[in-house]
């Protein structure tokens, strides 16, 4: 990120994007199911425990978020990542928004980092 607070589209494109540690499956069809953590601090995981409750939700990716999430390995840059994107999804319509807003919303819940 630049000093200045958002990134210029040139730079993002240059970013890696990382996902972070959440346990996470593939269906038969190559959609990602994310095990994500509700809290992590001791006391929500006590609360979790005392109603025994499990202390994750699943996040059901489509087609699109499963496959920018799979390329989310810290070493493809968020340009190639929109080439293959483009590529698999010819008929969407703003791909490149779509891939920007979704990185950026993966980002804003710490699911991926830079």
């Amino acid at each position: 990120m630049t000093s200045k607070g958002l990134p210029t589209v040139d730079e993002f494109l240059l970013y890696r994007p990382k996902r972070l540690e959440f346990k996470w499956s593939t269906n038969t069809e190559g959609l990602v199911t994310l095990s994500v953590p509700k809290f992590t601090g001791k006391v929500g995981k006590s609360f979790c425990s005392v109603l025994k409750r499990e202390n994750t939700f699943e996040a059901h990716l489509d087609r699109l978020g499963s496959s920018i999430w799979n390329q989310c390995d810290g070493a493809t840059l968020v340009k190639d990542i929109l080439v293959v994107v483009i590529k698999q999804f010819p008929d969407e319509k703003n791909i490149d928004q779509r891939l920007f807003l979704f990185l950026q919303q993966l980002r804003a819940l710490n699911y991926i980092t830079y």
